[in-house]
């Protein structure tokens, strides 16, 4: 394929990929199939489009086209040539009020698109819960719907015109009245006029097979309705003109509770005579958390509108009188709304997982059927489920019919895929026996198009066949999909990965030990490509400074995929496409907790790291930075911190020192402090007053030999607050005349960060049992909390420390001891009040507090102290070692100025900035020239100016 290779590359002015990072990245969508295309296209515009169809028509070559990649039955994955409309082809040409209509490129995001239509009270109907990355392109070809069907219909519903270039070259513009229709697409259809007329099912979610009843005369000869829901097979769309709907200005959300699925599913149908914007349903099983929820085991989500926020409440009201409920909640605060349909919103990557934690996957995942026959269905489909012995959790769009489940098919194994076939040949029965459709959102594709003769007959399926001909004589077009297709149990991508665990470091508990199953939680639902930061989620930074899908935790996780895989990716360990890829990844963890399946890219990154550099020599950084703790002590014992700063302060030599220590250039050497946190507490250490709650204070390598000023504020806080604090002393000094001795015996204790980090998880192994071996000497241990300032270190003791030792007790022991500062005043000292402070803050909650510690502490205490303001989410970018590693600066400012840099900006004069992380402060500081401080050294002013 060189020929079309060098073809492209001299016609085409977008890029053109035919390496394996590429070709790897577009492998898979969020289905359960995996097809090698030759490579990708990210064409500019539509004579690109062109050009990319002439070369490959030239050379035979199939033509896929691609958006957001979050297509669930296999119709995003191609053998030939891919189009990736996002890079490119993403933007919204014009918007037009008065004709409520705006013309869109089909790489555009959903989401800009409605940011766009909401300062004139517009709005697009359809809203799949991937809004924030799906395209419009990808929602034209599959006929997309979500949440808002029930009162806007699906896609086509939606569409005016269409701009469509052909397999051979065309270009069309279809539209109503057989406008842009290919020649010998309308005598085929008035051939057969009777068939149109009877051959489809009558309900609102019917997206399988091509659309033809849209070419009837009485529905308006509408060839742009009938192209939608095609998936790229029938011709390229490049532009389209879509229409848009008034929104309401206030909106009530009803949550009612029932007693199960059933219930809900029951209920549902009854509830659109009031006209509701949607009528969701999903099961307890799905949420993390009820807490916030009414009492059930399954609920509807019913939202209506209104031209105020009282007409609004008043229609959702009148909703849960007509409802036989357990119980309801109705919410018309804003944040309350999003908050609750965050948790519908992630029941997709959430579902993917049972209870027990065993995997669950796509293949059903939006069979519809009329709403009123939804109970019987469902009581069906749950019988059909226990006589195959499997198990799955509907969840959907109840009010349309339409039920989302991932089912736990044992797809690994021979006779597990058989079983997957043979349920779905009965599956399809089924539907088809209530009068329903086999999807009723996501498209055929694969999954489903071998049985759509089951659903509409032979000869329908047939007539698909001869229309596709008109269309795509030569089956250019995403071949495989719907007509003519690859049978349902080939290509699924996971008959490629290895069938024994391979041999990594760390424990992945919740993944039975087996890295290739904790890869295969990425399913594809790519919420990492996510361009804008939501509350105080974190995930993925990295994607959004670069926009690049190798950048974003899914294109890491493909990768990661291949090298297990072998075939394309064939270095394994040793591969450069894989640590290209996890060269960006900040190590935030964002992605384990806003993920829906909890995707561990930091902890893949070091597991991969560690392979792919043992037994050779490293990146300078990784000696300068991954052993910082020891480097940093030495500093100390030799007392040598005013000689570190003063060299650090010549240029020449500070250059010399970066470029030794592969530090970028731009970034500044921090100071080390001239003492450290334990002996200057030793200067000032009170003897214990009997009867207090003793607590240890860990000596983290930044709070020990960085900040110890913040080491010192916390003690004084938590002594206020009527605790004992003792540092855990990290230097073999005598203990002072103290209740309690607080030093190690001279052996120093260190929670791995840093080379953890860097992937050095032997050395990080070795420091962790030296650390517990260290604890188990510490006098009067016990069962004392450890508060531990610094998040990072925090997280390191709570998860990678029980992760990497996991056959020794003792680190689950510790890492069930660890308390952040918050946790600690809140937990051991509850009755006690903070200083009144009422002052404004800005900051960000760190990434690793977000990810694993949680922040709901922290936040309260800010509350009891009159410290007003949300932090924001994202990431400071500077990420320990990340930030200051050669290469990275640019992508560490750009995720600082995403989110932190302009809220402190923005904030008030007199706020205080929090910032409790050494990297945030440090990053603060260095591109704003701003002091953040912990959240202890604040409340230790505080209560320093009550005692003045």
């Amino acid at each position: 394929m060189a020929d079309l290779e060098a073809e492209l590359r001299r016609t085409v002015r977008g890029e053109v990929g035919f390496d394996v990072t590429s070709r790897a990245l577009m492998m898979m969508d969020a289905s359960n199939y995996r097809r090698v295309p030759l490579g990708v296209v990210a064409p500019r515009d539509a004579d690109d489009v062109a050009a990319t169809l002439a070369a490959c028509r030239a050379h035979g070559v199939p033509v896929v086209a691609r958006g957001g990649g979050t297509s669930i039955a296999g119709q995003a994955t191609g053998t030939g040539v891919v189009l990736d409309f996002t890079r490119h082809m993403n933007g919204l040409v014009s918007l037009d009020p008065a004709s409520r209509t705006a013309v869109v490129q089909p790489g555009l995001v959903l989401d800009r698109l409605q940011q766009a239509a909401a300062p004139h009270g517009l709005r697009f109907g359809p809203d799949p819960s991937t809004h924030s990355r799906c395209t419009l392109g990808g929602m034209i070809g599959n006929n997309s719907c979500g949440s808002h069907s029930v009162a806007w219909g699906t896609t086509a519903d939606s569409v005016s015109e269409l701009s469509v270039i052909t397999a051979r070259g065309d270009l069309l513009h279809p539209g109503r009245d057989w406008a842009g229709a290919p020649e010998g697409l309308r005598p085929l259809a008035e051939a057969e006029l009777a068939r149109l007329r009877t051959g489809f099912p009558d309900l609102p979610r019917r997206i399988s097979g091509y659309a033809l009843d849209a070419l009837l005369p009485e529905n308006g000869a509408d060839v742009a309705r009938s192209f939608c829901g095609s998936e790229g097979t029938l011709g390229i769309l490049t532009e389209a003109v879509v229409r848009l709907v008034e929104a309401p200005r206030a909106r009530a959300l009803a949550v009612l509770g029932y007693a199960d699925e059933s219930a809900a599913a029951e209920a549902a149908a009854g509830l659109l005579v009031h006209g509701p914007l949607t009528v969701e349903g999903m099961a307890a099983d799905l949420v993390r958390s009820t807490a916030d929820l009414p009492r059930g085991g399954a609920w509807l989500f019913v939202e209506t509108g209104g031209d105020t926020e009282a007409e609004a409440r008043a229609r959702a009201e009148t909703v849960v009188r007509a409802a036989d409920v357990l119980d309801s909640l109705v919410v018309t605060d804003p944040s309350g709304q999003r908050a609750l349909w965050r948790v519908r919103e992630d029941a997709s990557g959430t579902a993917t997982r049972m209870p027990d934690g065993s995997e669950a996957w796509p293949g059903w995942e939006d069979c519809a059927v009329p709403p009123a026959q939804l109970g019987p269905y469902l009581r069906d489909f749950r019988g059909l489920l226990t006589a195959h012995g499997l198990r799955g959790t509907p969840y959907g769009h109840f009010g349309d019919g339409c039920i989302h489940v991932r089912i736990d098919f044992d797809l690994l194994t021979e006779a597990g895929v058989a079983r997957f076939r043979g349920f779905s040949e009965e599956l399809a029965e089924l539907v088809t026996a209530h009068g329903g459709s086999l999807s009723g959102e996501h498209g055929d594709g694969q999954a489903r198009a071998e049985l759509l003769p089951k659903m509409y007959g032979a000869e329908m399926v047939t007539l698909f066949e001869r229309v596709k001909g008109v269309w795509d004589p030569d089956d250019l077009l995403n071949p495989g999909m719907l007509v003519r297709p690859a049978p349902l149990d080939t290509n699924l991508r996971f008959s490629v990965l290895p069938r024994e665990p391979v041999d990594v470091v760390f424990g992945y508990p919740s993944d039975g030990g087996d890295f290739s199953a904790a890869v295969r939680r990425c399913v594809g639902v790519a919420k990492c490509r996510t361009t804008e930061v939501s509350g105080s989620s974190v995930m993925c930074p990295s994607f959004r400074a670069t926009g690049e899908e190798a950048h974003s935790t899914r294109g890491r996780a493909r990768l990661l995929h291949e090298m297990l895989a072998g075939e394309l990716v064939t270095e394994g360990w040793r591969s450069t496409e894989v640590r290209d890829a996890l060269d960006l990844c900040l190590s935030c963890m964002g992605c384990r907790t806003d993920c829906p399946v909890g995707v561990d890219m930091a902890t893949y990154k070091a597991e991969f790291l560690h392979h792919h550099y043992e037994g050779r020599r490293r990146p300078a950084a990784h000696y300068a930075m991954g052993w910082l703790p020891r480097w940093l002590r030495l500093v100390a014992r030799t007392r040598t911190a005013w000689l570190v700063n003063s060299l650090a302060s010549v240029r020449p030599l500070a250059a010399l020192a970066k470029r030794l220590g592969g530090i970028a250039g731009e970034r500044g050497i921090p100071r080390v402090a001239g003492t450290t946190f334990t002996r200057a507490w030793r200067r000032h250490a009170r003897a214990g007053v009997p009867g207090r709650e003793r607590v240890f204070l860990w000596p983290d390598t930044f709070t020990e030999h960085l900040s110890p000023e913040v080491g010192l504020a916390a003690v004084r806080v938590l002594e206020a607050a009527g605790l004992d604090a003792l540092p855990v002393a990290a230097l073999p000094v005598a203990a002072p005349s103290v209740t309690a001795p607080s030093v190690t015996a001279g052996k120093p204790v260190c929670c791995g960060l840093t080379y953890v980090s860097t992937g050095q998880l032997d050395r990080a192994r070795a420091v962790m049992r030296r650390t517990l071996d260290a604890m188990d000497e510490l006098p009067g241990r016990g069962d004392v909390p450890v508060v531990v300032l610094e998040p990072s270190c925090a997280a390191a003791l709570r998860t990678d420390l029980p992760e990497l030792l996991p056959d020794d007790p003792r680190a689950a022991r510790l890492s069930a001891s660890v308390l952040t500062f918050a946790e600690a005043l809140e937990r051991l000292a509850p009755d006690w009040t903070p200083p009144p402070i009422n002052r404004p803050t800005v900051g960000q909650t760190h990434c690793h507090q977000h990810a694993v510690l949680g922040d709901a502490p922290d936040r309260r205490l800010r509350e009891a102290a009159g410290l007003t303001g949300e932090l924001v989410g994202g990431c400071c970018g500077l990420a320990g070692n990340f930030g200051f590693e050669q290469g990275h600066y640019e992508v560490s400012t750009a995720c600082a100025e995403e989110q932190l840099l302009p809220a402190v900006r923005r904030a008030p004069e007199h706020a205080l900035v929090l910032a409790d992380g050494f990297s945030c402060r440090t990053q603060l500081e260095q591109l704003a020239g701003v002091r953040g401080r912990h959240l202890a050294e604040v409340l230790a002013d505080a209560l320093d100016g009550e005692r003045k």
